[in-house]
């Protein structure tokens, strides 16, 4: 028996907009910030805390364990790619991870200087995130990207870092499919789906050129080329390019997929490692229990446990319950602080601390900066 379906929504039936037509409300040349620009106030407990992260990042790099930060997308608006760029090249950070919206706005912003529409506006106008560049070419980087065994966050540090894109043509890809429908059915399909857009798309075969003016400030590409680890954790649905018709979520499945199983390898070498979750409450503490539940099954399996992991959880919400006395009752509203209470499950150490990102980021960056300059025997006493 067939089952009963409604009708699906056409999306080639959207009128796409220019980009260049949008209103934004950041600019990255100004509002970006710069990574030596002193932190705000912050209370001196949030102090405590972050130079008790500080250490613990130290020796955490110092026996080559990992030191991953996952960011909600109010990071990359808030200017903070330079600042992530920083802990990255100076060893700190060995793996990023952000959602969907935090790899959109970081190519916006490579690709045009600016992000952040008005939300409530375009929305009334039947505009909110129908832009044709962003939808397009970032979907197209997903695409291109589950071919060449990328992930999310690594196939769209590629378009902005090589400004361009390599297009194979129909009849290479129709001979892919041949050619691996037997020995590997799983790039077959691969080639099967960049296929459709191709053909779709009337894409020409070749170098697609597109350039980047301002890819100094992204993540991802700075990612991308010293080879760190930046993974992107998107749900179907939630961000803008999902109105586009280039949109493909068989080859967003491939390259999200990837990234997961990318993330939770970083999670299987976490014991006496160290998480920091900046502004997310639902994409990092949900990623990272799927992912510590089965990196931790298979540490088990092999007699070993992970338990010495430090977790640094960063946002705005003040703190009204002690986790470490445990989790709150259901009637209390901190046992909705998803983020919280999530990795006050997840066992090691869990620290929280209330600040803004922009001022928490620089406050952890200068002590890092700080206590490797008290610990270098060349430095003048």
């Amino acid at each position: 028996m067939w089952a009963m379906r409604g009708p699906l929504f056409d999306r080639f039936a959207v009128k796409m907009q220019p980009l260049a037509e949008r209103q934004n409300r950041k600019s990255i040349a100004r509002d970006h910030v710069p990574p030596g620009l002193p932190p705000g106030p912050l209370h001196p407990s949030a102090w405590e805390v972050i130079d008790e992260a500080a250490l613990q990042i130290r020796s955490a790099r110092g026996a080559d364990r990992p030191v991953m930060v996952a960011f909600g997308a109010h990071a990359i608006k808030n200017g903070l790619g330079p600042v992530l760029l920083q802990l990255v090249q100076a060893g700190w950070a060995t793996h990023l991870a952000t959602n969907g919206a935090g790899i959109i706005h970081d190519w916006e912003f490579a690709f045009q200087g600016e992000s952040s529409e008005d939300v409530a506006a375009m929305v009334r106008l039947g505009r909110f995130g129908n832009w044709q560049e962003t939808g397009f070419y970032i979907n197209l980087a997903l695409n291109v990207g589950a071919l060449e065994g990328r992930g999310y966050g690594e196939s769209v540090g590629a378009l902005i870092h090589q400004e361009g894109l390599t297009i194979p043509s129909a009849d290479q890809l129709r001979e892919r499919v041949g050619a691996s429908l037997q020995a590997d059915p799983e790039q077959a399909a691969a080639a099967a789906d960049l296929l459709w857009a191709v053909q779709r798309f009337q894409l020409p075969p070749g170098w697609m050129a597109v350039p980047h003016p301002w890819k100094q400030y992204s993540v991802q590409a700075g990612c991308f080329a010293a080879g760190v680890s930046l993974t992107g954790h998107p749900m179907i649905g939630h961000d803008i390019i999902y109105n586009h018709p280039m949109n493909h979520c068989a080859s967003l499945g491939r390259v999200a997929e990837r990234d997961f199983l990318t993330f939770a390898a970083s999670v299987r070498q976490l014991d006496g490692g160290v998480y920091i979750s900046i502004g997310s409450a639902v994409m990092s503490p949900m990623v990272f229990e799927k992912s510590l539940s089965i990196a931790q099954n298979v540490a088990l399996q092999e007699g070993q446990r992970i338990e010495r992991h430090y977790i640094l959880v960063n946002d705005l919400a003040p703190a009204t319950w002690d986790w470490s006395r445990g989790e709150p009752p259901e009637e209390h509203p901190a046992y909705y602080q998803r983020y919280n209470k999530s990795f006050s499950r997840m066992g090691g150490t869990m620290r929280y601390v209330q600040a803004d990102n922009r001022d928490f980021l620089l406050a952890l960056a200068h002590c890092l900066v700080e206590k490797q300059r008290d610990s270098d025997p060349t430095r003048a006493r």
